[in-house]
């Protein structure tokens, strides 16, 4: 092999050949990497891939899992149990025989589960975030074997001819061979934030960065079509050196995380705080010294809740693959939460209210409409307007494919249509390729192809009527030209109307013979007006009834759309979104003439659409939502959604025609495009904060019941009720599976009858705090204090006498104690399944984790209490049945209690029982 040749191919591509590869003509660009305009063929391309390895930047090295694993065991929660831990010890170390031991041994045991249970929990996210990802698999049009095949992005090599059109992301570096009116996005790898144009022809400038005719890897096209020569792979791209150089960033938490985070360091430092409180108090009636720490410890291990956070993970990772399994990808984890208090949706019209199966279904010829179906029994009209057939056939971009022996088209459903419609009503000669092109994009709103003919290069054009008409001198009628009048103007707009009315997207047709050497600004003048095409685009099944849901909601629907205003309208009344003969519409025209607090205002109507509406347009409107308080969701699958989706809380992007770009910035993906959807999503972020909230409840109910006896230990002169590892027992034994039940509950099936939870609402707010502290928590003291008193007294212990670890009835009447908190909590599972729904309406069944939690705790407690090496570990003994029987009263006691705070609550909010 000549030098040149391995200079050429070798790994250094972004080297010296990248740099000279933009001064080159097409053709000796493509001789230098030994390629041609047809591609290359898969046995090259397969052994190009195994010497320059798959286009992918690989991952930046991370912590080593072993840091990351101690980083787990010294956060605050952490810190403060080593520190409990340690004095464990040092209490034992002085006064030996007291148990003390044991309790070090079991909050170290803590530690290292809880810690090794959060990172676990993180690797299970890393490995559930990168499969569902993977659904959405970044491919890519290539020329291999003379023919397109898509292909992962992965398999690109150096010298393969890429198709890129707008809306991709350009996956390799590569040189532009062909280029029609390419506008392109160079922030990601650039910095500059204006698209710029780019061409096909030799540059001559020094550097291939700033060349006209490079396009590196994560860069978008923002409009046109090209065909690029791939030229650097994977780390050999300019982005792939600026991935190695950039350090990992910090992954921001959501709202909720960050409350959580606070309501725990809120947590830990009043525990410790109590803590140094009861010591000293203890310091100051004269309690032992040893004692005294024994109290803090408890109150210390009592109040620190070790499971909340990884409790919250995993309940936003099981929400996330639920919505997988209901064709909903999250790509950000915090977004689960955040749906579920979104109070507006700002939504496209094509293919997420409607089907986006498209179809001619009238045509305006002639200044008449008539049905397509009507067409084909009138074969002399439609040869008199075969300009029109021409128009429709040729202006566009779409790929004919061969399914199952049948030439079909591949590409935008509103394209596919008009092709559609041409090859069933007229038979037209093929057309050569195209010489030029002016793309459509949304301030255009049309979009123009040039061929050449004998008689010279034409120019076909469609697009939106206002904006094809005005550019329009002459008609098309019946095979002659005439001239265009405003008579025949207003017949036309009224046809428009008339159409759109009936729910059609309405599509202009024109033409025109270019003259010799006209200039590109003056293309689009003086067009024939050829016609007009009425297009159904039904709505999806079952959009109405989700439409109806985010009513009962209390969420808004705002349809944004670029279609006419009465195509709009017409759909919006037949799925519900406009009920009101008073509706709100409003179009780019206008809405481009408010203020801002014009707009703030005029979205204050109680039905609004939004139509003919431009991509910067959206964005204002998502901008003055949030300046209005709301949350905002917003759908979109073009480049030009982009910055609304960006900017608004949660962005959604459509799977099936989302282009990459809207797929990277959105945090949510729609794998079925379907607005139905988003309700299912929005149900389900409900559901998730309502769980955290419940979890916290049974929590902070058993916290209560464990430091209750630490206090009254403090307070009066009786035995330790509730020793620290007994309570650690109940933290990470016997509640940690039913607490993570309550994590992933199914949604309450009323939620979405219900409005968007506030702005600004807390986990843990006053109603909670209550129930939780002074109601249930309370209750569940009490209970075991009588229990522990129960037991003392029946073995004939008198008020004021002191007690040894070891004395076999203070191990009973501690197991008591313990147990009492376990049967409550058993019942109070079922009784935090609703705040306000009856335990007997919500049922046992349902959740098999809280199932298998609640057979888990009767395990545990049967097991501490009546094994040896139970009653060894944790300091307990056997209870007779009687201890049982006395408890039995309050756990129906319980359910009796929370069954009338809930019914009362019911009739107070005028909430139905069931």
């Amino acid at each position: 092999m000549s030098r040149a040749r391995l200079a050429l191919l070798s790994p250094i591509f972004a080297g010296e050949a990248a740099m000279k590869i933009h001064q080159l003509s097409v053709s000796a660009a493509l001789a230098s990497v030994f390629s041609s305009e047809h591609g290359l063929a898969s046995s090259v391309a397969a052994a190009r891939l195994a010497e320059y390895g798959p286009n992918r930047v690989e991952p930046l090295a991370r912590e080593h899992w072993l840091l990351r694993l101690l980083k787990e065991f010294t956060h605050l929660f952490s810190l403060i149990l080593w520190v409990a831990a340690g004095l464990a010890f040092l209490a034992e170390w002085y006064d030996p025989d007291q148990g003390m031991a044991r309790v070090g041994v079991a909050v170290i045991l803590v530690i290292v589960l809880s810690g090794i249970f959060s990172f676990w929990q993180e690797a299970r996210i890393e490995r559930t975030l990168a499969a569902l990802q993977n659904l959405l698999p970044r491919q890519v049009e290539v020329l291999r074997d003379t023919a397109v095949q898509t292909l992962p992005a992965e398999a690109l090599v150096p010298g393969d001819v890429i198709l890129l059109k707008q809306g991709d992301n350009v996956p390799a570096d590569c040189r532009l061979i062909e280029a029609f009116g390419v506008r392109v996005n160079r922030a990601t790898v650039t910095g500059e934030s204006r698209p710029q144009s780019c061409h096909a022809q030799a540059s001559t400038v020094e550097s291939h960065l700033d060349s006209e005719n490079i396009l590196l890897a994560g860069m978008s096209l923002v409009a046109g079509r090209g065909r690029g020569l791939v030229f650097a792979t994977g780390a050999h791209t300019e982005f792939g050196k600026i991935a190695r150089l950039t350090q990992a960033g910090t992954a921001m938490d959501s709202p909720l995380r960050r409350e959580i985070a606070h309501l725990s360091r809120s947590i830990a430092y009043v525990a410790l705080a109590i803590g140094v409180v009861f010591f000293a108090i203890g310091t100051a009636i004269g309690v032992p010294f040893w004692r005294d720490v024994t109290l803090s410890l408890g109150i210390l291990i009592a109040l620190v809740p070790e499971g909340l956070l990884p409790t919250l993970t995993l309940s936003l990772v099981l929400a996330s693959q639920r919505l997988a399994r209901r064709n909903v990808l999250i790509r950000h984890l915090p977004s689960v939460e955040t749906l579920g208090s979104v109070t507006v949706i700002c939504t496209d019209k094509t293919g997420t209210l409607t089907e986006n199966r498209m179809r001619a279904e009238r045509v305006f010829l002639d200044l008449r409409s008539v049905g397509v179906a009507e067409l084909g029994q009138d074969p002399a009209l439609a040869h008199q307007h075969e300009l029109f057939f021409r128009v429709a056939r040729h202006c566009q971009d779409l790929a004919e494919v061969w399914r199952d022996g049948r030439r079909s088209f591949d590409g935008d459903p509103l394209e596919v249509a008009l092709a559609e419609m041409s090859e069933r009503v007229l038979v037209l000669p093929a057309m050569p390729p195209r010489c030029d092109e002016q793309p459509f994009d949304s301030e255009r709103m049309r979009q123009s192809v040039i061929f050449p003919t004998e008689a010279g290069a034409v120019l076909y054009c469609k697009g939106a009527l206002e904006r094809v008409l005005p550019l329009c001198t002459s008609i098309h009628l019946a095979g002659a030209v005439r001239e265009l009048d405003s008579a025949t103007r207003d017949s036309i707009l009224q046809a428009q109307d008339e159409m759109a009315a009936q729910g059609l997207r309405v599509i202009a047709l024109a033409a025109r013979l270019l003259p010799h050497a006209c200039p590109r600004e003056a293309q689009e003048q003086a067009l024939g007006f050829c016609g007009l095409v009425g297009i159904v685009d039904p709505p999806r099944e079952g959009v109405d009834k989700a439409v109806d849901t985010c009513r009962g909601a209390g969420i808004k629907v705002i349809m944004v759309t670029g279609d006419h205003p009465r195509t709009a309208l017409a759909i919006a009344r037949q799925i519900g979104l406009v009920r009101s003969e008073t509706a709100e519409v409003i179009c780019g025209d206008q809405l481009g003439r408010l203020s801002v607090a014009q707009l703030q205002l005029a979205l204050d109507a109680p039905e609004i659409v939004f139509a003919r509406v431009a991509a910067d347009q959206k964005m204002r409107i998502v901008e003055a939502l949030k300046s209005k308080g709301h949350i905002v969701a917003v759908t979109g699958d073009g480049v030009n959604d982009a910055p609304a989706l960006r900017c608004a809380h949660i962005g959604i992007a459509m799977g099936l025609t989302g282009t990459d770009v809207a797929k990277e910035v959105a945090d949510m993906v729609l794998l079925d495009d379907n607005f139905a959807s988003i309700v299912v999503a929005i149900e389900e972020g409900r559901a998730v904060f309502q769980n955290i909230r419940k979890f916290i409840t049974y929590v902070f109910t058993h916290n209560v019941a464990e430091l209750v006896p630490s206090l009254a230990f403090a307070l009066f002169a009786i035995p330790l009720p509730l020793t620290p590892v007994q309570a650690l027992s109940i933290d990470m034994g016997t509640d940690s599976l039913t607490a993570l039940g309550l994590g992933v509950e199914r949604g309450n099936p009323k939620a979405m009858q219900q409005a968007p939870r506030p702005r600004g609402a807390h986990l843990l707010n006053g109603a909670v705090a209550l129930r939780a502290y002074l109601f249930l928590g309370l209750y569940e003291a009490a209970a075991a204090l009588a229990a522990f008193f129960f037991v003392l007294h029946s073995g004939g212990w008198q008020y004021g006498t002191d007690m040894a670890s070891s004395d076999p009835l203070y191990r009973q009447a501690t197991t008591a104690c313990l147990a009492a908190i376990v049967l409550l909590q058993i019942v109070n599972v079922f009784l935090c399944r609703s705040a306000v729904r009856s335990a007997f309406t919500t049922g046992l069944g349902g959740n098999s984790l809280i199932l298998w939690g609640v057979l888990l705790e009767v395990s545990l407690i049967l097991l501490i209490t009546y094994t040896p090496w139970g009653n060894l570990l944790l300091g307990t003994a056997p209870l007779p049945l009687a201890v049982w029987l006395f408890l039995l009263p309050w756990a129906l006691g319980m359910i009796a209690l929370e069954e009338l705070r809930k019914y009362l609550a019911r009739r107070r909010l005028a909430i139905p029982k069931s």
